[in-house]
Parts: structure tokens; C-alpha cells; sequence
């Protein structure tokens, strides 16, 4: 990596790692904890959601939960499962290509990829060990992240934080090749392991006067997504919308919902959207990952949300959830990490 791009990670909190933001707030977490009586109060928050969903949820088991209209078509895959018998659920569900893939437990977007034929799914499925889901693509060009939760003894929740997600892209001058162009910019440079991975040849190629290449199609902030908060545009039509669909989704209090929306004016009307996850305890509040919020503002924001989520805990333990055996949870911790160090590996990101 040229100087200039670790000069530029060291100098912006956003890149640096998920320990060395989270490390100084330990003592937050140690507050929480008393004030829930356990140290691993995200079990709490959730209590469909496998540990809350902090750490080795099944993706399959949340969609489960949510009301059919709301989500992708999907499809449950494994390495075990005969290619014929995935191509005739497809078939049955009417999902055509291209197509989402993305690992049954996962975390952060890794090991999600956009399949664009038979063969090439036929491929991720010898090249893969463990359950897959394989989802439509929904058609709306835009995503945000909505952070939303609900008190047990409450019936209307809320939205704190919402973030619009700028899917990683070049523009052409005519003169440049792809590979300079990535190289350019910080935050395409820090992902050129996968880039190059997914486009070859094409990054020796000059790209023509004003057109958009986008490099990767998720808006995620490890894939290179640039994360802008609109968090003022949330507004009353809007968070009863959210709040109609996370009340249907028994036993969920805490987390983000990842939306597709066709423009932002019919976002703000509740309309026109597709919900492509849910995330439960291990959601961060994305929109302080926008470039213009401080470090001190992250910090804060992380502590409000574990403030909240430790109440949610508390609540609903008081009415009979049980709470997680540390030894057991500490596990799943262990597990959860192993699984994204392999799909980080997977995805070409450091």
C-alpha cells in the first residue's frame, strides 16, 4: 500500500479497527453490564435471535421472522444439497439471475457476492463449505441502514439513527486506466485485493469520459461503501412504517434494519422498500461512519445504543428471559470471530 493511503487510514478513525475504536469504551460496557446484572446482556435484547444477535445467528432463522412482503425471495443452500434440487427451488420461487448470495452466518458483508449465471453459482456452490442463502435482487438502486428499537413494555419503538450507503465506484476521464483510477481514491485503493479480483483484465482497460464503473455493489463499510448520515431525514411516516414492520417480527427490540428504496422521497413516505436484513445486537449505529462525525461522536453514540440495548436486556429478563452461561457465550464470541476472519480472507479484505 502507498504511503500516502496509510498515512490517510491513520489519520481517519473510520478505517482504523473495529479494537482500537472499541477498546476505550470497555468501561461503558462494564456499565452497562451492572446496570443489567450480566456481562453479556446483548443475549437480552433479541430473544428470537440466536444470542441476541450478537454472534452465530442463522440469517435464515431472521428472515423466518419477517413478514414475507418485506423481504428478497429466498433460497436456503448448502454444500449438501443437490445443484438440481437449488435450480428447481429457484425455479419454483421464480428467482432469476442475477442473483445475491451471501453465507448463511455471516457479519459486515463478507463472502456476499452477485451471481450472474448457472455456472457461476454452480462454481460458489463446490467452492463453498458451509450454508449459503441465495436471494433476488431487488431492483431499487439505493440502501440505507436504519437503526430502530422498541422497549419490552412499550408498543411504539423508534428510529435512532438512519444512513444512506454510497456503493464503491469510479468515474472515467477518458485518459486513465481502471487500476489508476481505483488507486486514486483512499477508499477504492484500501479494497483492490477484491477489485481486482472481481474485474481481471478490465483494470488495464481505460475508462471512458464520464462513465461510472461501480467497483462493488454492496453497501457495506468493510466492502468500501462511503456511509452518509441523513439521519434528519427521518421522518413520522417513515419510523410508523419501520415500526409496523419490526412490531410483526416477534421478539425483536434492538438493531438495524438494511433497506433497499427506489428515491429518498418515497423512503420518507414509508414507501417502495425492501428490507434485505435485519441485524440484532452486533449492529453498530452506522451513520457515525459518515466522514464529517468525529471519533468523540461515535463514542457516543455506540454508548447511547449499548445504554439501550443493556435497558432492553434488563426488561426482558425481568420477565423471564433467561440470561446466556458465559462460558457459552465467550464460545460463541470465539466461534463468531473464526468465521470472520475465514470470510475476510474470502473477500480479499484486510
Amino acid at each position: 500500500m502507498k504511503l500516502k493511503h496509510r498515512l490517510h487510514k491513520i489519520a481517519h478513525w473510520e478505517y482504523w479497527s473495529t479494537f482500537s475504536i472499541y477498546l476505550p469504551l470497555f468501561p461503558v460496557w462494564l456499565y452497562c453490564a451492572y446496570k443489567a446484572r450480566t456481562l453479556l446482556f446483548f443475549h437480552g435484547a433479541n430473544p428470537s435471535i440466536k444470542y441476541g444477535g450478537m454472534a452465530m445467528e442463522s440469517k435464515k432463522e431472521i428472515y423466518d421472522l419477517i413478514p414475507e412482503n418485506w423481504i428478497p425471495k429466498t433460497v436456503f443452500a448448502s454444500p449438501e444439497i443437490s445443484f438440481q434440487d437449488i435450480l428447481s427451488e429457484l425455479k419454483s420461487q421464480t428467482i432469476n439471475f442475477p442473483v445475491i448470495v451471501k453465507p448463511n452466518i455471516g457479519l459486515k458483508g463478507l463472502g456476499v457476492v452477485q451471481v450472474e449465471n448457472l455456472n457461476e453459482l454452480e462454481d460458489y456452490q463446490k467452492n463453498n463449505d458451509c450454508d449459503f442463502l441465495i436471494q433476488e435482487k431487488i431492483n431499487y438502486q439505493h440502501e440505507v441502514g436504519i437503526f430502530y428499537h422498541r422497549f419490552p413494555d412499550e408498543k411504539k419503538g423508534m428510529i435512532t439513527g438512519m444512513v444512506k450507503k454510497e456503493f464503491l465506484s469510479v468515474q472515467g476521464n477518458g485518459r486513465k486506466t481502471l487500476r489508476e483510477l481505483v488507486m486514486e481514491n483512499p477508499r477504492s485503493a484500501f479494497q483492490i485485493k477484491a477489485i481486482e479480483q472481481k474485474m481481471g483484465s478490465e483494470m488495464q482497460k481505460t475508462v471512458p469520459e464520464n462513465e461510472e464503473i461501480i467497483l462493488i455493489p454492496f453497501g457495506s463499510h468493510t466492502r468500501g461503501a462511503k456511509f452518509i448520515d441523513i439521519s434528519s431525514e427521518v421522518t413520522e411516516k417513515l419510523e410508523q412504517k419501520i415500526d409496523e414492520i419490526c412490531t410483526k417480527v416477534n421478539g425483536f427490540y434492538f438493531g438495524r434494519l438494511d433497506v433497499m428504496f427506489e428515491n429518498l422521497e418515497l423512503l420518507k413516505e414509508g414507501k417502495n422498500l425492501k428490507i434485505i436484513e435485519i441485524n440484532g445486537a452486533k449492529s453498530e449505529p452506522t451513520h457515525m461512519y459518515d466522514p464529517k462525525h468525529s471519533l468523540f461522536f461515535a463514542w457516543k453514540e455506540i454508548a447511547k445504543h449499548w445504554n439501550i440495548m443493556a435497558e432492553i436486556s434488563r426488561k426482558n429478563h425481568e420477565t423471564g428471559f433467561p440470561y446466556l452461561d458465559i462460558k457459552e457465550g465467550f464460545s460463541a464470541l470465539k466461534n463468531n470471530f473464526a468465521i470472520e476472519k475465514r470470510l475476510r480472507k474470502i473477500s480479499s479484505v484486510d
